[in-house]
């Protein structure tokens, strides 16, 4: 059998794998990338289109924390798993709640800010470089609260992500509906980040981003890795269609897919998968005027090209079954509780985001070394982080100081 010998694989081809591979390629190093699917065909196609510095939030909280039980078992609700998913995910909801108390809640919000606060610049800057720069639109981003309680609630968070460094204006009813003037009045209020971006076209983004990789010099094939094992100055992976390849260094940016590949390194991350929906609406673009998170529910209404896309909301339980009704029924649900006239959806997705306890991203060596690179668990903004974690798998794979300390963000650290 003959074997491949290359210099970088980098397997997963979403938007952190492919921003990776073209800083990589760039640096002078041969990379090629392995994934089955399409580029940025997953999570990275999918998702609501925001940039968003102020998303420094973890899932979990002492608030969500309250309320788990009841979420639990609400099939009509924000927070769900997959009716039959519960046994296998005891665990990982066990360190989820112990990731969700006040202390822990805060230090992991802490350690993601460290990573977002400058991610509009660093789009920018990639943009343009893409020649994108249509593609990014600088109208800022906003949460609504339909009453006073959860205004109030969701002024303390805002106080949180102020005091690190976030910039948020508040908004009393008024002056939102000057700002979404399609939207029902509300009796709260609204908290718009001014300086958020948002992406008209997250699919064909991502799709120039892999063009311009292939035009440096990247390899991006369609092929599946299914082992892959270190050795003392290489690693060998095993492809799907029978071919090995040896490789100097590999970075494992699967998404959803990377905890396989981290089990067979000794590295056992507590990843599972949140299955991620949304609909779309063609024409009904300007109902909105930047992505607008409707915060009781958990989901986004983002304006894009020629379509409103509505994504959110968490349902925990795998990448094999099929989508489940009760989740598209909710989007539909409260889309028409929000604008009554809506017609039906044009199309609808599911795909897979990584989700860890701590909503910290995996950013690290193995237990191996720096022959196997993490770059994955970014949950709710892969898309948001993908410049920042390709400085640091950068800084990775060539041994150099990274742009932020990475301690928080270590494989070892469950």
């Amino acid at each position: 059998m003959r074997v491949f010998e290359e210099d970088i694989v980098i397997v997963g081809a979403g938007v952190v794998g492919l921003t990776s591979a073209l800083t990589l390629q760039r640096l002078g190093r041969r990379v090629v990338v392995f994934d089955p699917s399409p580029p940025g065909s997953g999570a990275s196609f999918g998702n609501a289109g925001t940039i968003a510095d102020f998303a420094i939030a973890p899932v979990g909280s002492p608030a969500l924390l309250k309320q788990l039980p009841s979420l639990l078992l609400d099939r009509q609700g924000p927070f769900s798993i997959r009716q039959g998913a519960m046994a296998a995910l005891l665990p990982w909801l066990a360190q989820f709640a112990w990731q969700s108390l006040p202390a822990h809640c805060a230090n992991n919000m802490r350690a993601i800010a460290a990573l977002t606060l400058d991610a509009g610049a660093r789009w920018q800057g990639l943009a343009a470089d893409l020649e994108a720069g249509h593609l990014i639109q600088n109208k800022g981003c906003l949460y609504v609260f339909n009453n006073e309680a959860r205004y109030q609630a969701g002024r303390r968070d805002m106080r949180l992500r102020q005091a690190l460094g976030v910039n948020i204006e508040l908004l009393n009813p008024g002056e939102l509906a000057q700002l979404e003037p399609h939207l029902p009045q509300v009796e709260g209020g609204g908290a718009f980040f001014p300086d958020a971006l948002s992406v008209s076209d997250p699919g064909h983004l991502v799709g120039l981003i892999a063009a311009r990789a292939e035009a440096d010099g990247v390899q991006i094939l369609p092929e599946s890795v299914v082992r892959l094992s270190a050795q003392k100055r290489q690693v060998v992976l095993q492809l799907g269609n029978g071919q090995r390849v040896t490789a100097r260094q590999v970075v494992i940016a699967a998404g959803a897919h990377s905890k396989f590949l981290a089990d067979q390194v000794g590295d056992l991350v507590p990843l599972e998968t949140e299955r991620g929906y949304h609909l779309e609406y063609d024409g009904e673009s300007d109902r909105v005027r930047r992505p607008v998170c409707a915060a009781e529910s958990g989901f986004y209404m983002s304006p894009m090209a020629g379509r409103l896309r509505v994504a959110g909301t968490v349902e925990l339980g795998g990448v094999k079954a099929p989508p489940t009704p009760d989740r598209l029924a909710f989007l539909s649900h409260r889309m028409r509780d929000i604008f009554p006239d809506l017609k039906a959806a044009s199309r609808s997705w599911l795909g897979f985001r990584p989700s860890i306890p701590d909503s910290r991203p995996v950013i690290s060596e193995s237990r191996v070394g720096r022959q196997i690179i993490y770059a994955f668990g970014h949950g709710h903004i892969g898309l948001t982080l993908a410049p920042m974690t390709a400085s640091l798998v950068a800084a990775l794979v060539q041994s150099t100081p990274p742009e932020v300390p990475l301690t928080d963000y270590r494989v070892n650290r469950f």
